[in-house]
């Protein structure tokens, strides 16, 4: 009897220890300051402000309830989009358009003509500039989860979080093939996507990027699905990506050099062609703690325009003089 009651205790007693940890795990406690290896968010999201290179030049506020996706079209155009609707801005940030539909955009790109890609999240409406819709394509998958479009000459170029994939289709919603999926025979090591942020974009010659979260690494793919070449690096330094899966959202400027931006860590950065990090373009200060979704644009004058979801603002920032 004395036994069952000692491991009766001990149960308790274990259990009540669990509980404390777990107690401390989500209370947000921090380690002994005077461990080195001590995970402080705080002291990794400040910045050298010899770092940063632009300013903000402009903030266009959003009425929209919730955005989710940001392009420039001709004429410096700005797009966002998002629930039930899309708001268009001039490049001084004046009104110049919207309209509505049903859904939640997810991401978006303009073609040369100016149609308007809309995904949704297993499918793509084209509209008009009047907003009135001129194709809906077939569903990819009940699974899928669209994040991601970039329009190169015919092909239209989608990121399926869902599945795991990119798709390579015709401007009329025709599947070409797919880009991405595990292939030895190409080393293609496959995408590891943790959480629905995962996008690409087309580089200045046509070429495809891809952001493959999960590896902390740029990947630029033939396409054909072959992996031509590819950068980034996990690190706690601010040349690096850390986190579960960053860079969140990218964009390339005129000189092939690009804009990333990321979570976690809400910082938007600029690298070289080659993937060397260059500055800072706003650091985590410039916005709200736990902010996710910084979509990215760049217009024909190499102005970035920053997405910020919680804020309900564009924000687009200039090189300093």
């Amino acid at each position: 009897m004395k036994q069952k009651i000692f491991i009766a205790m001990g149960l308790v007693l274990l259990m009540i220890v669990i509980v404390i940890m777990l107690l401390d795990l989500f209370s947000g406690h921090k380690a002994d300051p005077s461990n080195p290896y001590d995970y402080k968010m705080d002291e990794i999201r400040k910045t050298d402000s010899n770092l940063t290179a632009y300013t903000e030049q402009l903030t266009i506020r959003i009425s929209l309830s919730e955005i989710n996706a940001v392009a420039c079209g001709a004429g410096d155009r700005i797009y966002v989009a998002g629930k039930n609707g899309l708001e268009i801005f001039n490049q001084d940030g004046k009104p110049d358009g919207n309209f509505s539909f049903e859904g939640t955009a997810s991401c978006m790109a303009l073609d040369k003509k100016d149609n308007i890609y809309i995904g949704f999240q297993d499918h793509v409406v084209v509209f008009d500039q009047l907003g009135k819709p001129v194709m809906k394509w077939k569903s990819f998958s009940s699974e899928s989860l669209l994040t991601s479009i970039a329009i190169s000459g015919s092909y239209v170029f989608l990121a399926d979080f869902g599945k795991k994939v990119v798709y390579r289709c015709m401007t009329d919603g025709r599947l070409i093939n797919r880009i991405g999926e595990k292939d030895p025979e190409k080393n293609v090591p496959g995408f590891i996507i943790p959480s629905p942020y995962f996008d690409l974009a087309s580089g200045k010659k046509g070429e495809l990027w891809v952001a493959n979260t999960g590896r902390h690494s740029m990947e630029q793919f033939g396409n054909d699905g072959t992996l031509k070449s590819a950068w980034g690096q996990a690190s706690m330094a601010v040349d690096g990506f850390c986190g579960c899966c960053n860079p969140s959202h990218f964009a390339i400027l005129s000189d092939g050099s690009f804009v990333t931006s990321e979570k976690g860590i809400e910082r938007v950065k600029v690298y070289s062609p080659k993937g060397i990090f260059l500055c800072i373009v706003a650091p985590p200060s410039a916005f709200i703690e736990g902010t996710r979704g910084l979509d990215l644009a760049v217009d024909s004058k190499d102005r970035i325009i920053v997405l910020d979801p919680e804020k309900k603002q564009l924000r687009i920032f200039v090189k300093k003089e």
